[in-house]
């Protein structure tokens, strides 16, 4: 084989690999869509499916279903309408899943009812002036969620965390409007005591103003 042959034939192969493979070979993407194909739309996939809004098995490809999957998850979660996952409802599953993650971590031993109200509690403190007006502000907010501080945020949520969110999104609300919780029986922070109003109890967990 002459040195030229060496050379070309390494080249060849990659280049084949590329033409076999082209959704796969591009960097990550901003904006999915019909026709896609590869890891990012299975896990945009098992996000969907956990939310209840897509009905089969990831597979990768983003067909009709997935698209209308998306399309009921921007209605659900009011954002523009077009079966497209964009920049903006890409970013609003990241929210769901940071929020599931806060419920799986502080709730699930609790009944249903008492993980949509951990749920509720940061979407309340989303429209609160007296809290970050961002997602990822109100869970990293210093001392905010146990879970953040002992590591159980990084548990991995299952579907029910996961529909606790789109519930209380959609305006389930056990909590009645409540900006804080904590279990009376385990809880050693004075400041809550002293600074807090406690409304209900629900499972294990007071809520409170």
């Amino acid at each position: 084989m002459s040195k030229k042959s060496k050379l070309f034939l390494p080249l060849f192969v990659c280049l084949l690999i590329v033409s076999l493979f082209p959704k796969e070979s591009h960097a990550y993407k901003s904006t999915l869509q019909k026709e896609d194909r590869g890891q990012q739309v299975f896990q945009l996939q098992e996000k969907l499916v956990q939310l209840g809004y897509l009905h089969v098995a990831p597979t990768g490809y983003y067909g009709t279903l997935t698209e209308n999957a998306v399309r009921q998850l921007q209605e659900d979660f009011r954002l523009s309408v077009d079966g497209i996952s964009g920049p903006r409802t890409l970013h609003r599953l990241m929210e769901i899943e940071k929020m599931a993650k806060i419920v799986h971590g502080e709730a699930r031993g609790e009944a249903y009812k008492g993980q949509v109200a951990v749920a509720a509690v940061i979407k309340n403190r989303l429209y609160s002036s007296e809290f970050p007006s961002t997602v990822e502000g109100v869970i990293y907010q210093r001392n905010a969620f146990t879970a953040v501080q002992d590591g159980q945020y990084d548990l991995t949520p299952t579907y029910i965390a996961y529909r606790a969110v789109k519930d209380a999104w959609l305006g389930w609300d056990p909590t009645y409007g409540s900006t804080y919780y904590y279990n009376p029986r385990i809880a050693t922070s004075q400041w809550i005591f002293n600074n807090t109003t406690p409304k209900l109890t629900i499972g294990r967990h007071l809520f409170a103003d």
